[in-house]
C-alpha cells in the first residue's frame, strides 16, 4: 500500500516537471507564461507579456523592471526564460 502511494507521488511529481518548460517571453502569451513559469500567476505573467512585447526582453534581468518581479523570483524562474 505504501509502495503504491510512493509511486503515485512519484509520478505525479514527474509530470508536474513535464508541464513546466522553457518559455519565450517575447513570444508566448500570458496563459503560456503562467504555465511554464513556477510561481508566477495570471498578473505577473500578464505582466511579463506585456513588457517583453512592449519592450523586447534579451536577458533574465531586463524582467526586473517589471512590478512584481525581484531578485528572488527572478532566481527560482530564471533557467526556464527564454528569450
Amino acid at each position: 500500500m505504501i509502495s503504491r502511494i510512493g509511486l503515485f507521488l512519484v509520478a505525479a511529481f514527474m509530470s508536474f516537471n513535464v508541464l513546466a518548460s522553457p518559455v519565450n517571453v517575447n513570444k508566448a502569451s500570458s496563459e503560456e507564461i503562467a504555465i511554464a513559469l513556477k510561481g508566477i500567476g495570471p498578473s505577473k505573467a500578464q505582466a511579463i507579456s506585456s513588457y517583453c512585447k512592449e519592450t523586447k526582453c534579451s536577458k533574465a534581468e531586463d524582467l526586473l523592471n517589471v512590478k512584481g518581479i525581484g531578485e528572488k523570483t527572478l532566481e527560482k524562474i530564471k533557467a526556464d526564460l527564454r528569450f
